[in-house]
């Protein structure tokens, strides 16, 4: 009895060590920046403008700016947790090749930004990022476009500012429920500081709604973006990639979808 009694002893220390150990190393798993280097968009092979921007709480944030012709709308872009945007000039060119301009954050403690992430911070990086948009077009030529925990920033966005459009790839309802969904013996929602908690802002979202999520997503179950997008308002449309991943949604049609919603057919 001993013996069974110290084995459960080291089994539930063990447990509540690895739950500290989470919690301290939370905000790692959740923002595991891949490069904190700047790159200039002419050096990642991009046309665009790169500008500074200074947040309210002081940090400085990148943005690279690709000018919208005339009429065309522009795309306010919020990548994912391990996206940088130099990693992203593939997207972004098929983003802008019609004329519609970009506006793409790189959040703070990633690629040349100050900082580092927190789900606070990253709003008030977004926010910067709108502000900077909105000086330069009509909040309804504006296409907020997130991208995984970026759908959370862009979800935030377009609940407290206007818009002409969102949309959403491979969304959440909130983070505790996706790390939920991968840790199914640990409190998550009590130790999460980050949640992102789109399930409580989707219903203040007014603009057009389009979601995109893979059917096999192995990151972000597809539950989770049916869910939210239950909670949304119409108008709104939701379209299931069938045998799509989580970062390989363009090789199942995802530009071309979101091109035809941003022009409205």
């Amino acid at each position: 009895m001993t013996i069974i009694k110290w084995i459960a002893i080291l089994v539930v220390g063990g447990y509540f060590a690895g739950l500290v150990l989470l919690y301290v190393m939370q905000r790692d798993m959740l923002f595991p920046i891949p490069t904190t280097k700047r790159t200039a968009p002419a050096a990642a092979g991009f046309s665009a403008e790169e500008h500074l921007l200074t947040t309210s709480d002081g940090e400085t944030v990148i943005v690279w700016h690709v000018p919208a012709k005339p009429d065309r709308p522009v795309i306010l872009y919020f990548h994912g947790n391990g996206d940088f945007l130099a990693g992203l000039v593939g997207r972004f060119k098929a983003m802008t090749a019609d004329g519609t301009g970009l506006v793409a954050l790189s959040y703070r403690g990633y690629a040349g930004s100050s900082g580092a992430p927190s789900e606070q911070g990253l709003l008030r990086d977004a926010a910067a990022a709108y502000a900077f948009t909105a000086a330069r077009y009509a909040a309804e030529r504006i296409v907020a476009w997130g991208f995984s925990l970026g759908t959370g920033v862009a979800v935030a966005i377009a609940s407290e500012h206007t818009i002409g459009k969102l949309i959403l790839e491979a969304p959440y309802t909130s983070m505790t429920d996706t790390a939920a969904s991968h840790y199914r013996f640990i409190p998550v929602r009590l130790l999460m500081r980050d949640q992102f908690r789109s399930d409580e802002r989707i219903a203040r979202v007014t603009a057009p709604l389009l979601i995109m999520h893979g059917t096999d997503d192995p990151t972000i179950p597809i539950a989770l973006g049916t869910r939210l997008f239950a909670l949304a308002r119409e108008p709104k449309r939701f379209v299931r990639l069938d045998g799509g991943g989580h970062n390989d949604l363009d090789a199942f049609g995802a530009m071309e979808i979101a091109r035809q919603f941003i022009n409205g057919s």
